[in-house]
This record gives structure tokens, C-alpha cells and sequence, in this order.
């Protein structure tokens, strides 16, 4: 294993890293060497299972720290960076910001039996799943926590231009994180940021599950798709520790779909 960012001193700051895509990305950056920090937020119930898997990245030698806290609440963000200013000292950076929040309203906009959405749910969802990643790069960039050469990587999804049912605040927000990420691309380019979007195929996921008719998605991309197979959380994981590396300095401002060819039928 080329553990390239060994004794670099650097950090992967994932939102969201407890489960699914997040998780997946923590454990294949921490084989590489990467230092890592996950913010998420999950009750009592889920602390054992989640704490094993956070032993397995802590295995690979690196320096690992971990927060269970709100991650959309100001304060709460300016704690977790507070603390990693302290942790990190002058020499230590964030390499990589890797974007992996599902918090958003999956209600339809007709119906007759269950509440449909309303402006606060999409208001709720779009910061979420899409202004959250502004907050943290900007508050990030002010507390001087990047390297020079800085990554920032979000995960968006197909519903981004197609229609799924129950799914129009979730696609709302990832179409202004696209947006949000083209821009961070183009105006922090001159402190040496990159910025990109993963366009990750169909996942089995707890966030997919959760969204009415999944499995009916499912069985359709498994027939869509070239490859006759989903896409696993250890894709997207690849895709995030390519764009880490120094040889993909030159890519940013971009949706890169990671999804076997899905997006082609």
C-alpha cells in the first residue's frame, strides 16, 4: 500500500463520515496516510457500531479524531473548529473537505395522506445538503485550517437533472451545491483550492433506503446500468483519494460522475 501522505501532516475533514460514502472515504484515505477528522451526528443507539468502525481507521496508524455534533448549528461548527486549531497547531492542514451530509425532506409535493412539502422543508434541505458546504470552506478558509493545495469534494446525484418522486427538495439542494462548488472552484482559486462534485451512481445506502421506492431505483439501474452492478461506497472512496492526489491539481469546478457508466442509458 503507497501510504503517499504519510508524515505530510495532512487532514481529510469529512462531514457526514459515520455511514455510507463518508465512512467508505475516511477508510481508503486513511490507508494512504491521511489523517482524519469526521464531524456527525448520531444517537446512543448507534455509538458502538459506529465507534468499531472508527477503531478500524484508527488501525492504519493515523491520527483520528472524531465529533458528535450538529454540523448545521454555527456555533457548533465554530467549537469543532476551535478544537482543531489547537489540535492542528501551524503545521497541520486540511488536505481534503469531503462533503457527505443527507439531511433533507423526502415528502411529495400531492397528496392525500401524508404531509406534503412546504417552502421551511425546502429551505431546511437546501442548507443542509447544499449551503452547509459554503459555511465550512469559508469558516475553514478564515481560521487559515487549509493547505496550499486544498480539495474540496461533495457528493451529488442524478436526481440533480432528472425528476424522482418525493425527491424535489434533495434535488433542489444538490443542484446549489453544484452551484456552490463552481464557485468556490473559480473564487478561492487563487489560494489554491480546488473544488469538485462526485456524481455517484445508484448506492445502497441507508440515505437511499430511506427515499420512497428505492428499491424500484435499484432494480432499474441494476438493468441501466453497463457494468449490471450498483455502485459501491468503496467507488466513490476511490474516486475522493484520486482527486486528493497531486496529480489531480488540475481538475476543479467539475461533476464527475463515478458510477460505472449508469448515467449513459
Amino acid at each position: 500500500m503507497n501510504k503517499e501522505f504519510q508524515d505530510k501532516k495532512y487532514w481529510a475533514l469529512i462531514l457526514g463520515g459515520s455511514s455510507g460514502l463518508g465512512l467508505a472515504t475516511a477508510k481508503k484515505l486513511a490507508k494512504h496516510g491521511m489523517n482524519i477528522c469526521i464531524v456527525h451526528r448520531n444517537s446512543r443507539m448507534q455509538e458502538d457500531e459506529i465507534h468499531a468502525e472508527f477503531e478500524t481507521i484508527k488501525q492504519e496508524g493515523v491520527a483520528f479524531k472524531s465529533f458528535n455534533t450538529d454540523a448545521f448549528k454555527p456555533e457548533k461548527r465554530e467549537a469543532v473548529i476551535d478544537l482543531l486549531k489547537t489540535e492542528f497547531g501551524t503545521e497541520h492542514k486540511i488536505r481534503t473537505l469531503v462533503h457527505s451530509v443527507a439531511k433533507g425532506n423526502l415528502k411529495p409535493m400531492v397528496s392525500e395522506d401524508t404531509p406534503v412539502l412546504r417552502n421551511d422543508d425546502f429551505a431546511l434541505t437546501i442548507n443542509a445538503m447544499g449551503i452547509s458546504l459554503y459555511d465550512w470552506a469559508k469558516t475553514l478558509f478564515e481560521a487559515e485550517l487549509f493547505a496550499e493545495d486544498a480539495r474540496i469534494i461533495s457528493f451529488t446525484s442524478e436526481g440533480n437533472s432528472k425528476a424522482w418522486q418525493n425527491y424535489a427538495a434533495v434535488s433542489a439542494a444538490k443542484v446549489t451545491l453544484e452551484a456552490i462548488t463552481r464557485n468556490i472552484a473559480l473564487e478561492f482559486a487563487p489560494f489554491g483550492m480546488k473544488a469538485n462534485c462526485i456524481q455517484a451512481g445508484v448506492t445502497d445506502t441507508s440515505s437511499l433506503r430511506m427515499i420512497p421506492g428505492s428499491e424500484k431505483i435499484i432494480e432499474h439501474s441494476l438493468i441501466r446500468n453497463p457494468n449490471k452492478r450498483l455502485t459501491l461506497p468503496e467507488d466513490v472512496a476511490n474516486a475522493v483519494y484520486l482527486l486528493s492526489k497531486d496529480e489531480a491539481a488540475w481538475i476543479t469546478g467539475t461533476v464527475i460522475p463515478v458510477d460505472g457508466g449508469e448515467h449513459l442509458c
